[in-house]
């Protein structure tokens, strides 16, 4: 059912962007009649640029578990409510852009700070491509402002960190084709008396993908053994799935970074200029507000080409302050 969600959002968009260009294909044919379109064109260039983005954002998530929720976690760096406080600010972003997005977001778990800011806080972003594209916010993040805790006013900078995880159904499906099963029956050693040692009831089940093999014999049915023995070939090939995630989720984990400077992929800096960049893909914009208020769709985008394609957006040239 998801991935026909999925699929019927696609064609979904596939005929947004066909009407719309041929809007604007109207438009123009209007504007080189002399009629005054420029002020609609424009809009809806905007509007077919922002759907071409997203689709092409979409073709970028391409890895087993893109498409999937997420589950983030934010802890603040050193630096007491400071960084508490830019904890918070980061955890609100993230639920407003799951917001704009159409995404359902959950703060499932909240550990508050002393005074202001929070300790830690786990949110759960349901909706189809939140892992991929929250893939570009794991790492440190690190503001540079002019402290409101501060009664000198000082200019300080702050550091908090972001982890993503897939969000995995708990619910397992193993499936097992039978040509994937090589099948031996031999006869039952050890104590059973005539029948044991007479029938060909013990069976092994080998699983040829994995090399998984597992054997039961301890009953005098075959069919009751082979039934046995199915049921633990789905349970040794449901723990085999699991280590998988747990090798994945490992690799994820090892991609954290130390929370100071030096480690931080993605600078916020709101004094003495103001100005957001990512260290990653070189890209700077300078609507600070927007971006705290959860408009991350550039910097998305500019991350996933850059991870693709190794691309970057700005000029390379760092111009923040330390």
């Amino acid at each position: 059912m998801q991935e026909r969600k999925r699929l019927e959002a696609f064609v979904s968009q596939d005929r947004g962007v066909g009407a719309l260009v041929s809007d604007v294909d109207t438009l123009f044919e209007l504007g080189r009649e002399g009629e005054d379109v420029a002020a609609e064109l424009s809009r809806e260039i905007d509007k077919l640029r922002h759907i071409v983005d997203k689709l092409e954002t979409a073709m970028l998530l391409s890895g087993e578990n893109d498409h999937r929720g997420a589950i983030m976690t934010i802890h603040p760096g050193a630096g007491g409510t400071e960084s508490q406080d830019w904890a918070e600010m980061l955890m609100r972003m993230f639920v407003r852009w799951a917001e704009r997005n159409g995404f359902s977001a959950t703060v499932t778990d909240l550990l508050e700070g002393e005074g202001a800011g929070i300790k830690s806080a786990t949110i759960e972003i349901d909706g189809d491509g939140v892992f991929g594209q929250l893939q570009s916010e794991i790492g440190v993040h690190r503001l540079v402002r002019i402290s409101p805790f501060d009664a000198n006013a000082r200019r300080h900078t702050s550091f908090a960190s972001v982890f993503v995880i897939p969000m995995i159904d708990d619910d397992i499906k193993i499936e097992i084709k039978p040509d994937d099963i090589k099948v031996d029956v031999f006869r039952a050693s050890g104590a059973g008396g005539q029948h044991v040692n007479r029938t060909e009831s013990a069976v092994r089940f080998t699983h040829i993908p994995t090399g998984i093999v597992v054997q039961c014999q301890s009953e005098r049915s075959q069919h009751k053994n082979r039934g046995t023995a199915l049921k633990q070939l789905k349970a040794r090939l449901w723990e085999y799935e699991m280590d998988k995630r747990r090798v994945e989720e490992k690799k994820l984990e090892d991609s954290k970074s130390d929370i100071n400077f030096g480690s931080q992929i993605r600078s916020y800096v709101l004094a003495p200029y103001r100005l957001v960049k990512d260290h990653r893909t070189k890209l700077s914009i300078g609507d600070v507000d927007r971006v705290l208020d959860g408009d991350l769709e550039n910097l998305i985008h500019a991350f996933l080409v850059w991870k693709k394609t190794g691309k970057i957006a700005g000029d390379g040239k760092d111009d923040l302050p330390e």
